[in-house]
């Protein structure tokens, strides 16, 4: 990513906040404005957990490049929160607050729990990520328009599928996911309206279980391109298409759309053929982790944008499309569609 791209954070970045030393609520020796402030960083997952192989893991790895910017270390300058279920986005937040300056909330779901600590912890800054919290000096809301990147994934899944038929793995439904939902089905009905989209939500972003069982039955009923937007209970997701390919012959394999990251290694696999083959077609790009590490930066030189929202998608490189997979047809039809997004004459539909 060249950072030029990515400046723009920084431009839209206002004064910094003034932060209170008080002391109020804790034992915190806060300094008396961010630009006095040695910046600790945390972030607080949602249930996917730091190993999701997506959100969280991108999350996870911008803070520690930017620990490893800084020669700091694993609690000792940042660290992670895990939250295993919802009840813990609280807790994690308030134990975060004990030693931390600067936290990410990972995830939409954490919107009303990351609101309710920067109320109550106003010397600290928060940063949400894929929501917003308007009107509060010491929250920034970083979202993405995933619906351009979905939009191209769809494209993808058209040119590629051989049984016009195509499926969504979403988490929980919401108006992120469902931005990636409206994307996919554009992109896909832009190519061939014909094509039918199979459209289920697992209600996790923790149940690799539940992801499984819903890939084995968008598989079963004709779908051979599944896109999987559900944090860790996509990890099923891959699994199922695993099970699936290794009793194919690699020509007639299934495939898997990732998101957030590059996921093409968790589709590495041998076809019953004896073929070392990859089952990733390709992956949604969403540059959370150099996000959190810019954010981290600009904060430190004290420039945290409080009370700002700010948006990336294709012009800015914070969203994307890889194409290591595609056929030649499929990705000049990917660069075509992004072409027209950024000139304005596609627009992605973003909800229902």
């Amino acid at each position: 990513m060249n950072k030029k791209q990515w400046l723009g954070l920084g431009l839209v970045a206002v004064a910094a906040v003034g932060l209170a030393a008080c002391g109020n609520r804790s034992s915190r020796n806060a300094a008396s404005s961010s630009s006095e402030m040695k910046t600790k960083a945390a972030i607080v997952t949602d249930t996917g957990g730091v190993d999701d192989k997506s959100f969280n893991q991108s999350a996870w790895e911008g803070l520690q490049d930017w620990g490893k910017e800084h020669n700091l270390s694993k609690d000792k300058g940042f660290t992670y929160f895990q939250s295993t279920s919802e009840a813990d986005y609280a807790n994690n937040l308030q134990q975060a607050a004990g030693s931390y300056n600067l936290i990410f909330g990972v995830g939409f779901a954490l919107h009303n729990a990351v609101k309710d600590a920067a109320e109550e912890h106003t010397d600290l800054n928060y940063v949400l990520i894929d929501d917003v919290i308007k009107d509060k000096k010491n929250v920034a809301s970083v979202t993405f328009a995933d619906n351009e990147s979905a939009y191209l994934a769809g494209v993808a899944a058209a040119k590629t599928t051989k049984t016009k038929q195509v499926g969504f793995v979403g988490g929980i439904e919401s108006a992120v996911i469902t931005r990636f939902e409206k994307g996919f089905e554009a992109g896909v009905k832009s190519v061939d309206p014909s094509i039918k989209i199979q459209v289920d939500y697992a209600g996790s972003f923790g149940d690799a279980a539940k992801g499984k069982t819903i890939a084995a039955a968008q598989y079963a009923a004709g779908a051979d391109v599944v896109y999987q937007v559900a944090g860790g209970t996509g990890a099923g997701v891959f699994s199922e298409a695993k099970d699936l390919n290794e009793k194919k012959n690699e020509d007639e394999k299934v495939w898997v759309l990732g998101v957030d990251r590059d996921q093409t290694e968790e589709g590495k696999y041998k076809s019953k053929d004896g073929k070392e083959s990859n089952f990733v077609l390709a992956s949604s790009l969403k540059q959370v982790g150099k996000t959190v590490q810019d954010i981290a930066n600009q904060t430190a030189k004290g420039k945290f944008p409080g009370g700002k929202t700010v948006t990336f998608g294709l012009k800015d490189g914070g969203v994307d499309l890889t194409t290591t997979n595609l056929s030649e047809d499929a990705k000049k039809a990917v660069e075509d569609a992004k072409a027209k997004i950024l000139d304005g004459s596609i627009k992605v539909p973003t909800d229902k």
